[in-house]
């Protein structure tokens, strides 16, 4: 039976997110090694070609996507987002994971390298509804979240904010505990996931994602 599951579906996993203050500057997060996520598709001998890391503050949620290792250019469209190489991140600040239809505490964030912009050369950042939810959080609008985009040599980096004003529910104090999962899409070198793989429905599911310790102030 367990061939049938993911290595990963067989356990719950709570992973620290360390502290950062500033957290977001004009030049992006450009969060150092200290802040990198375990690679938790080790677990079913998945390759790994991106690396994230994550920090929080008082001020919201960063994340630096850094992918290695392409020979072709990211392909990404404003126009079709989620068919687009790029990173998607689902936040539950309950951290429930006991349902598995999102509540309004549920989120989730696509961030993409390129594809806005009239050259197709800007970074997009655009606020998803979860699929089956109970109730959705307030949109919100592309411009209130951060994104920055550079080209490295055989890939890219990617940063991300998303603004505690955009989290419904956002209380490190009350709630140090975060639900959360992530994609990282890439037409050439292949989707890598975090809590659980494809074969699970995790774009949906909060019972799915792992967890975030808020940790380190």
């Amino acid at each position: 039976m367990t061939d049938l599951l993911p290595k990963r579906f067989l356990f719950r996993f709570a992973l620290p997110c360390r502290y950062r203050d500033p957290l977001w500057t004009p030049e992006g997060a450009n969060l150092d090694e200290r802040y990198r996520l375990v690679h938790l598709a080790e677990l079913d001998a998945a390759p790994s070609a991106a690396d994230v890391r994550v920090a929080w503050s008082e001020s919201g949620l960063a994340c630096t996507l850094i992918v290695e290792g392409k020979r072709q250019a990211p392909w990404c469209r404003e126009s079709r987002a989620e068919d687009s190489d790029g990173l998607q991140l689902w936040i539950d600040t309950r951290d429930v994971h006991t349902i598995h239809r999102a509540s309004r505490f549920c989120h989730s964030f696509l961030f993409l390298p390129g594809g806005g912009g009239s050259r197709l050369d800007q970074p997009v950042a655009l606020w998803v509804p979860i699929n089956r939810a109970r109730e959705n959080p307030r949109p919100v609008r592309p411009e209130e979240l951060g994104v920055r985009s550079r080209r490295l040599r055989g890939g890219y980096q990617l940063d991300a904010f998303v603004p505690a004003a955009c989290l419904t529910g956002f209380d490190p104090q009350e709630h140090p505990r975060l639900g959360f999962t992530y994609a990282v899409y890439d037409r050439e070198l292949g989707r890598q996931t975090f809590s659980v793989d494809d074969s699970m429905p995790y774009q949906e599911d909060p019972s799915l994602w792992a967890t975030l310790e808020l940790v380190g102030q």
